[in-house]
């Protein structure tokens, strides 16, 4: 049986998550968070106290994680090593160190070949920084989803304020514009739009007008499905 892809690239704060995992429940699809992933390999690696600039040592770290997905009531959790660290692997230093390790092969590798199994295996739609470009490369639906550094800024900061986090807008602003110049430049799988991409810009699009957007170019590229075939319900 063939499965249908849909991959979604993106900068970080695009919203790729939260559109993905929405469309996903729609179609009755597989959600597959790879950022998730790579956090996790973050935290294992801040966890060892290893300075996640030295290559070598994150690369022999890497053999000793085990990184592996579950779905537990239609929702995805993310094991270390046996342990579900999905409420763990969502702070800043976290996210900024899964940028930093993610640039490494050997953390690549071990990662995109259990990303291949799972696409393989299931109808989903995952989301990352590569997916169109280099894991789901025959991903017969691809989009490239982002917005303006401002609009990311403003909704992370308003993501922490809420959870009671001091933050400073402009900080924010700088390090986001700081991790897609990493993400776009580094060596291996850089960010960048597949060739057959559609680009969706949700910088001034609520949540219901993007997952709209991304199920039109899945019918278009020959999803038949009940979900597919109708707009994404409105927000209230």
């Amino acid at each position: 049986m063939k499965y249908f892809n849909i991959a979604i690239d993106g900068p970080a704060g695009a919203g790729k998550s939260t559109i993905a995992r929405k469309a996903a429940g729609l179609l009755g699809f597989v959600y597959v968070d790879t950022g998730a992933m790579y956090r996790a390999m973050a935290l294992h690696v801040l966890r060892e106290g290893i300075d996640p600039a030295n290559e070598a040592a994150v690369s022999r770290a890497c053999g000793q994680a085990d990184v592996s997905i579950r779905y537990q009531d239609g929702a995805q959790q993310v094991l270390l090593n046996g342990e579900n660290v999905s409420g763990l692997i969502r702070t800043e230093e976290v996210g900024k160190t899964a940028s930093a390790v993610s640039a490494y092969m050997p953390v690549r590798e071990k990662l995109t070949e259990l990303q291949k199994k799972l696409a393989a295996s299931e109808n989903v739609i995952m989301d990352g920084r590569d997916i169109g470009t280099c894991v789901l490369p025959q991903a017969p639906a691809k989009i490239y989803l982002t917005a303006s550094v401002e609009v990311r800024a403003q909704r992370r900061f308003k993501e922490l304020a809420e959870k009671g986090t001091d933050c400073d807008l402009e900080e924010i602003k700088r390090d986001i514009a700081d991790r897609d110049w990493k993400d776009m430049h580094r060596e291996h799988a850089p960010l960048k739009q597949a060739e057959d991409a559609v680009v969706v810009d949700s910088s001034q699009m609520t949540i219901d007008q993007v997952v709209e957007a991304i199920l039109a170019v899945a019918r278009e590229k020959g999803l038949k499905t009940a979900a597919a075939a109708q707009p994404a319900a409105s927000e209230a």
